[in-house]
């Protein structure tokens, strides 16, 4: 089997550690493999398969030896100035920040749900966003199905999606110290805002999730609406979907269906109080899927409650799948 020459951008955050993690666990065709972070982390020491390896500040320079995919997952700006960079050389960029999603020759790509998109790239492929992520893998084979109508999101979402600066707020907030990088105290409440406020009212992360599901779904005109909510949990997103679909369903069929998805696991028992929990959910890939039930205030709809965990299928893994999936569409 031939071996890539892999890169990961940002090797040293969350995000980057859990990139070398999975690709542990999955046992890609690693030939070499090379660190790039800030000038602040360069020199830090990271391992890989029991070998250690030295952080590179990364530079312009930086992918001018071979390297066949990089990982990126160092902010939209570093992406958009770098990633660039490492197309020309030949290299394929799976890119985890917002800066390519919505570029129109830019795949945007949950491997369980549209994988022949991976070959349309150009030198880049993004990941979506991580809230996106989780509720495609649950929605897509439904949509097979039953063709969806309009999606109502409602998120409740894990400050680890805040990176290393929102678990230290949840952490001092629960001792009483003020936030630092949430506008109010994490802990004890609930911030219906996650990013900047857009001029519609909405947040950047709210027309995220209805941009990237319509895009990723080649659906461009879905009707979706959006309220994303950080909530003083520390790792795994959780979502509650109301979906309208244009045909008629059954229960039994559609719990089926979801049972058979790729990525997805359901725990739907509530006679033995049995639902997707972010405490159960943390450290696992799969979508977990539960709280099944008609929606029984219109014609065809069902609410669904998922949760994954935003770090791993909401990030590294995702993108990590995407780069597996990748090297398989070589042969």
């Amino acid at each position: 089997m031939k071996k890539y020459d892999f890169a990961i951008i940002g090797a040293t955050g969350m995000v980057g550690r859990t990139f070398i993690k999975v690709l542990e666990e999955r046992n890609l065709p690693v030939n070499n493999i090379y660190f790039f972070a800030s000038s602040r982390s360069a020199g830090k020491k990271l391992t890989f398969n029991d070998v250690e390896y030295e952080v590179e500040e990364l530079n312009e320079h930086s992918f001018d030896r071979h390297i066949d995919i990089a990982l990126f997952s160092a902010g939209a700006s570093i992406s958009r100035h770098f990633a660039p960079i490492a197309a020309a050389q030949g290299c394929i960029v799976i890119d985890n920040s917002s800066a390519w999603r919505m570029e129109a020759d830019v795949p945007l790509v949950v491997p369980e749900v549209n994988p022949e998109d991976i070959l349309q790239n150009n030198g880049i492929i993004a990941n979506p966003n991580c809230s996106t992520i989780q509720a495609v893998v649950a929605l897509k084979p439904l949509h097979d199905r039953y063709v969806i109508k309009r999606i109502v999101y409602s998120t409740y979402q894990a400050v680890s999606g805040a990176g290393v600066e929102g678990c230290k707020d949840l952490e001092e907030g629960l001792k009483g110290n003020p936030p630092h990088k949430f506008p109010h105290p994490i802990a004890g409440n609930c911030l219906p805002q996650i990013d900047v406020f857009l001029p519609n009212g909405y947040t950047k992360e709210e027309i995220k999730m209805i941009n990237e599901t319509r895009k990723i779904l080649h659906e461009p005109m879905l009707r979706i609406t959006a309220t994303a909510v950080r909530v003083p949990v520390f790792n795994c997103h959780s979502e509650s979907i109301n979906i309208e679909f244009e045909k008629a369903f059954e229960i039994c069929e559609l719990k089926d269906i979801l049972n058979n998805a790729p990525g997805v696991i359901v725990a739907d028992d509530p006679d033995h109080l049995i639902y997707p929990l972010a405490l159960e959910c943390a450290g696992h890939d799969e979508t977990y899927v539960g709280r099944i039930r008609r929606d029984e205030s219109v014609e065809s709809g069902i609410n669904l409650w998922v949760v994954a965990d935003n770090i791993r299928k909401g990030a590294a893994t995702n993108a990590v799948q995407i780069a597996q999936k990748y090297i398989e569409m070589q042969g």
